[in-house]
């Protein structure tokens, strides 16, 4: 448990350096935009190749993944319940469901599988279910609540292979499974370029908690104690019990499985909902409630579990 808590506070005190740039001046809204295009679009996907081009894609596709597909699916399944119940309209059941079971696999995922764990490989289950099948899905249907037009098979088609992550694990995991090195010259500049990712995605982080908008009015607490909950609580519930009893998963990988799917909703929910004009204060509230839950709910699985 001790190196799992000196990875948190490693993490955490470069996530205050980066609200330290913030509130200093040093760097803003545009630098924080900067940051985290570069590392999305470049730094990360570096990293995911050069990391999971040694890694046994078995590992990775076999149980954590199936643990972590149940506490998406039962997450997302029981927001999808209660809004039918309390009657919310389509989009904004979405955006319920994104903020109940779309971890921030990205900004908070990555590092945290790179120095709390250990191993970057294990966030890969998570940004595969997420990138692949939730998002997909999830856009698929604001489409067609929102648009009068429905979208084309190809365009829903085309959605998770158009993600650089995406691309960056599918190709690291290729390399793997055909037992292929890449040659020097293209790993030692991956490499360089995926040194960057995880820091530059913990300053950004840190710049948008301190530059984002705090909650305020609009979404009622029922509401919102109903999507913190399933997120942080039931999702993680549900992998560790899948992964455990269901897959046989022990020690590490059910550790690994667990404390990721406690990670807090991905910043891009807002961005979503942004973009289809749903459920805008309960993604924004959401993510920032959920921030602020994340890290005495991962010191309380690593005492249960490390």
């Amino acid at each position: 448990m001790g190196g799992v808590l000196e990875g948190f506070t490693t993490i955490a005190i470069v996530i205050a350096l980066g609200a330290l740039l913030a509130d200093r001046g040093i760097v803003d809204a545009r630098g924080q935009r900067s940051l985290s295009l570069a590392s999305f679009y470049l730094a990360s996907p570096a990293l995911l190749v050069t990391v999971l081009e040694d890694t046994d894609p078995s590992r990775v596709l076999s149980g954590p993944l199936v643990a972590t597909a149940a506490g998406v699916v039962v997450s997302a399944g029981v927001m999808v319940a209660l809004a039918r119940l309390r009657r919310l309209d389509a989009g904004t059941s979405v955006i319920a469901m994104l903020c109940s079971a779309y971890v921030n696999a990205g900004n908070l995922g990555i590092p945290i599988a790179a120095y709390a764990l250990g191993d970057a490989a294990l966030v890969v289950p998570a940004l595969l279910m997420q990138l692949l099948v939730l998002q997909p899905l999830a856009l698929t249907v604001l489409d067609v609540v929102t648009s009068s037009e429905r979208p084309s098979v190809l365009k829903i088609a085309s959605r998770p292979v158009t993600n650089p992550l995406t691309i960056a694990s599918f190709a690291g995991l290729l390399l793997a499974g055909t037992d292929t090195d890449l040659p020097q010259v293209v790993h030692a500049p991956l490499e360089l370029v995926g040194g960057m990712a995880v820091p530059a995605m913990l300053l950004a982080y840190g710049v948008a908690l301190r530059l984002g908008p705090l909650p305020g009015r609009g979404v009622t607490p029922r509401a919102l104690a109903t999507v913190t909950s399933l997120k942080m609580v039931v999702q993680p519930a549900a992998a560790y019990v899948v992964g455990r009893f269901g897959v046989g998963l022990d020690g590490p990988e059910l550790f690994a499985v667990t404390l990721l799917s406690a990670l807090p909703t991905a910043q891009n929910v807002f961005v979503v909902a942004m973009r289809y004009d749903r459920g805008i204060l309960l993604a924004r509230d959401a993510i920032f409630v959920s921030t602020m839950a994340s890290a005495p709910v991962a010191i309380l699985i690593s005492a249960l579990l490390a």
